[in-house]
């Protein structure tokens, strides 16, 4: 509507004499701003995800008025909006396909927006990272506030968090828990809103977010709707007034420095797999290349700190209680690159030293840590662009067996249950056709059951591959996006039943065992129908695979000419 400089928005247009001025100010008076408020200064965006199609963001509406009174105490305006939602349980069939939409949903909202800056609320999986990329690629001041993780609940006498669903749904499954049992459970599991309880995807991406420095440190472990992060919502809200008086562009923040400590604090958490796509893409809209063999080397010189679950016996609550993530970051040490900016804009050399050591069973020592057991990244044959691996969360370092192929997960939930399946405890399980295109969207399906007639004579863990992802709350020695994918053509189409896999964690690979003559005659099929419109047709032409963070490649940083 403005009659000038129609590429101006930002929030000076509030403070304009002429009509574009007054049209701003005078729209958000019918809002019920007074004089004073449609004055001030800088005009703060408070970007929420909130939906009730999303429960682990249910309650940020509590938290954008906390943010607003941070704004408002250090001279600012916050205005809220929102933008799309991502629910990983409700979406199909997965919130990951639909990441790059939201992103490009706040992108376009930060950068048209008459805002100086922005708040970023978001909490379940693909809502942090699609915000931070969109922030990034929107380049205005960007502090993030998540929404924490919800409250564990109580089950048979004992604390219940997400991670126990899995092996609670498979005794289900192989009918060891009866209707009464199942309908008793599902009023447990959750007993308020938030992100899951564990060190799953979504509270690794708020520790992500913290130590690449656009949320304040020591913020992502704060149980949702407490004080603790309440008050940080108000310290958030301060801070970004802060950070636009500093010109803190995000893209600075995204460093190579910056992009190690985040991959070595997934790691010393034992965190969700899932991040090291989202870092790829993080990176990729920053310009700042990643790679799996850099990946590689960092994961496998890092220790294993936190001994919370899944990958450990104690709650998030008693890590938040030794000091939460800056408590990791001193205890990593020299791994720790801590010259880089936190997002109060000092180091995080400061905010580890103000963070004093706390004894926990929550929290080891670096020197009494296993080193190298949060995640391997594997590469070969079977994977020339690489796979993933949480070795802590399995029993199997080595193993080597015949292939009992799914093409799909409609195929894995008619047969692997099947009595006549020709499957043994050394058997390797592969599911593809599940991966960026070929699902699509690269779902959360890659924890295959163990087959029925297996698990009751007492089998735990095999070795499984696929192109999939798999929940960071769920266990077991999973390879973990294989790439390129099989609907692409990757090696993992040429797969038949009966074909030696080796996995060798320790050495870091991958192979089929075929001569590479017969792999060369097998027909790796057709790739799946394209989509012949909509966001669908777009994500089909354009989707990268996982080492590139199955980013769209338009989105990607353009390098200066």
């Amino acid at each position: 509507m403005s009659q000038r400089e129609i590429a101006r928005s930002n929030g000076s247009l509030f403070a304009d004499d002429g009509a574009d001025g007054f049209l701003h100010r005078a729209f958000l008076r019918g809002e019920g701003f007074n004089h004073e408020a449609v004055r001030r200064r800088p005009v703060i965006g408070i970007c929420t995800s909130w939906s009730e199609l999303s429960p682990c963001n249910a309650g940020l509406r509590d938290v954008a008025v906390e943010v607003k009174k941070g704004i408002a105490q250090a001279g600012g305006i916050g205005l809220e909006f929102p933008t799309i939602s991502l629910s990983e349980p409700f979406i199909r069939p997965t919130s990951m396909l639909l990441r790059n939409l939201m992103s490009m949903d706040v992108e376009e909202m930060i950068a048209s927006s008459p805002i100086d800056g922005v708040v970023l609320l978001g909490g379940c999986d693909k809502t942090v990272p699609a915000q931070l990329m969109g922030a990034i690629s929107a380049g205005k001041p960007a502090i993030m506030v998540t929404a924490g993780p919800r409250p564990v609940s109580c089950w048979r006498d004992a604390a219940l968090t997400i991670d126990e669903v899995w092996p609670l749904i498979d005794e289900r499954r192989l009918g060891r828990l009866d209707d009464d049992d199942w309908v008793e459970l599902e009023g447990k599991l959750n007993v308020g809103v938030g992100t899951c309880n564990v060190l799953g995807t979504a509270v690794t991406m708020a520790a992500i977010a913290e130590v690449l420095g656009f949320a304040l440190p020591g913020s992502s472990l704060h149980a949702a709707g407490s004080d603790e992060h309440l008050g940080a919502a108000v310290r958030a809200g301060a801070a970004i007034v802060d950070a636009v008086g500093r010109g803190a562009a995000p893209v600075s923040l995204v460093t190579e420095e910056s992009l190690e400590n985040a991959v070595r604090m997934v790691c010393a958490l034992g965190g969700s797999t899932n991040a090291l796509i989202h870092l790829e893409a993080i990176a990729g809209r920053a310009g700042v290349g990643l790679g799996i063999e850099r990946i590689r080397e960092w994961a496998r010189t890092t220790p294993l700190l936190a001994n919370v679950r899944p990958s450990g016996s104690q709650l998030l609550s008693d890590l938040q209680s030794a000091g939460g993530v800056p408590a990791v970051a001193r205890e990593l040490g020299e791994l720790f690159h801590a010259g880089t900016a936190t997002a109060e804009g000092l180091s995080w050399d400061v905010a580890r030293a103000r963070t004093a050591p706390v004894e926990s069973a929550a929290l080891r020592a670096a020197d009494a840590s296993p080193v190298g057991e949060a995640i391997a990244v594997l590469s070969g044959n079977l994977a020339p662009g690489g796979a993933v691996v949480k070795p802590v969360a399995g029993g199997l370092r080595h193993a080597r067996g015949r292939a009992v192929v799914f093409d799909g997960v409609a195929d894995l939930n008619r047969r692997i249950d099947d009595e006549g399946l020709d499957v043994d405890a050394d058997s390797v399980l592969v599911l593809r056709g599940v991966g960026t295109r070929g699902a699509p969207g690269i779902p959360e399906v890659g924890h295959i059951p163990i087959p029925a007639r297996l698990a009751r004579a007492g089998v735990v863990d095999m070795l499984r591959v696929t192109d999939a992802r798999m929940s960071g709350t769920a266990t077991g020695t999973v390879v973990l996006h294989v790439t390129p994918e099989a609907a692409v053509g990757g090696p993992l189409a040429l797969v038949r039943d009966g074909d030696i896999i080796e996995v060798d964690i320790e050495h870091g690979t991958i192979e089929l065992l075929v001569p590479e003559v017969e792999l060369a005659e097998r027909d790796p099929g057709a790739p799946p129908d394209a989509p012949r419109r909509g966001y669908g047709l777009l994500y089909d032409r354009h989707v990268l695979q996982p080492d590139q963070g199955c980013d769209f490649d338009f989105l990607r940083a353009v390098p200066d000419e």
